[in-house]
């Protein structure tokens, strides 16, 4: 039996929630003296080493000799750029002008990086692969050793016939829809994971689950979501799967509320307001919520998003193009969201109650399920009112008991301490593949 530290290569998507996930469980291990090594996208470069990581990065697409170093996590911020007005239209209608052209675009990357990913792993030789995407890299899953998967989107990912379709962002408790809305992903996805399936194998990779662009893995499975908003009544689970109930990195900087910011009329509260590192170069929509929140009473912390020198804040809210999240959640009374699984987990995990404003992908699944279980408002994100925006935030603020409800979650979501569990559970499987090598 052997005790050396283990090498765990982390391959996440290269979007700042994925990334934040793996680096808040990679330093874990790191303190834990095991070595870390990231093959991220390129424009994380610099970022990872900073934080105590080995950093051994991959291009997802070509490059052209005289292009600038990259914000982190540029590749989709353009991608989503381009493509956010198809957010205004109905999920469904979204299969088609939005998810199928992101699928394609994950698989085209998938396809590019496949021999780096191979020179990667023949220079690091690692213990354990753990990969938090969406879509399949055959270099992670034929190198001979155990693959873990983390699957930080919303859990529907996980299909069952007794829980809404992924991405949807339908009502559990009606079914109206959802056939239809299965039959348009099935008519727009399969022309992609046909090829997509076929390659996969071609590189030596098992088959891929119908329309499944992403294997379960056999060694263990980990997802991000409380306990209580999950759907394993509905859609049980197989033994490999573990639930991080949480996973809120430690690596982010204090962050100091500036002296007099607080001072403020007796009732008003203080609301972080967020729409994620994409959904933040969304400049109209970023204006128009700034706008209706800055004639309210309340005080806001503002992450500006990547155009944050475009946008301008009235005086009852201060902000940054990025902000420390993990450290500003504790401080305030209520979070406006995209929806993003990583802000969602991260409300629930300091027990703050969250308006939704979903632009893509499982943004809408999170939306819908904090609504339908009390735990916040979904709102039409384009097409609110003011009275509806300044409504929910008032109602909201005001209800005392939804406060101490979502206090008691999250004092029991803390307790089973997610980040460590999947610490815990990445240690376990490398551990057992040395004792048997």
């Amino acid at each position: 039996m052997t005790d050396r530290p283990l090498v765990v290569l982390f391959m996440p998507e290269s979007a700042h929630g994925p990334t934040n996930q793996c680096i808040g469980i990679g330093d874990i291990l790191r303190r834990r003296g095991h070595r870390i090594v990231f093959a991220a996208e390129a424009s994380w470069k610099g970022r990872l080493a900073a934080l105590g990581f080995e950093e051994d990065l991959v291009n997802l697409a070509p490059v052209a000799d005289d292009v600038d170093e990259q914000d982190a996590g540029q590749f989709w911020k353009d991608f989503i750029r381009e493509t956010a007005p198809e957010f205004r239209r109905p999920t469904v209608d979204q299969l088609a002008t939005f998810m199928q052209p992101t699928w394609q675009a994950l698989i085209d990357g998938a396809m590019y990086c496949e021999p780096q990913l191979r020179a990667i792993i023949e220079r690091t030789r690692p213990d354990v692969i753990v990969e938090d995407n969406v879509v399949c890299f055959p270099a992670l899953v034929t190198a001979g050793v155990p693959f873990v998967r983390i699957v930080s989107c919303n859990p529907l990912e996980m299909k069952g016939p007794d829980i809404a379709p992924a991405y949807s962002g339908l009502p559990a408790d009606d079914r109206s829809e959802w056939a239809s809305f299965i039959a348009e992903y099935d008519r727009t996805h399969r022309p992609i994971w046909e090829p997509f399936n076929a390659w996969v194998q071609e590189q030596g990779a098992p088959p891929l689950a119908d329309l499944e662009f992403i294997h379960e893995a056999t060694a263990a499975n980990m997802y991000v979501f409380p306990l209580e908003a999950d759907y394993t009544d509905a859609r049980p689970l197989n033994k490999t799967w573990h639930r991080l109930d949480s996973s809120v990195r430690e690596t982010d900087t204090e962050f100091e509320i500036p002296a007099g910011f607080l001072d403020r009329e007796d009732g008003s509260g203080l609301v972080y307001f967020s729409l994620g590192s994409l959904g933040g170069a969304d400049l109209d929509l970023m204006r128009r919520v700034v706008d209706v929140l800055g004639r309210t009473r309340h005080r806001y912390i503002v992450s500006m998003g990547p155009r944050a020198s475009e946008l301008e804040l009235p005086a009852n809210m201060i902000g940054a193009e990025m902000l420390p999240q993990t450290r500003i959640i504790p401080l305030v009374d209520l979070v406006i969201t995209h929806g993003g699984n990583n802000t969602t987990t991260e409300a629930m995990h300091f027990g703050k109650p969250m308006v939704l404003l979903p632009l893509f992908w499982d943004q809408y699944d999170n939306a819908q399920r904090m609504d339908e279980l009390g735990f916040g408002v979904r709102l039409s994100t384009y097409a609110f009112t003011d009275e509806q925006m300044t409504g929910a935030v008032d109602r909201l603020l005001a209800d005392a008991q939804l406060r101490a409800r979502m206090d008691a979650n999250g004092a029991a979501i803390r307790g089973r301490d997610g980040l460590r569990r999947g610490a815990d559970v990445i240690e376990a499987v490398g551990r057992e593949h040395l004792n048997r090598s």
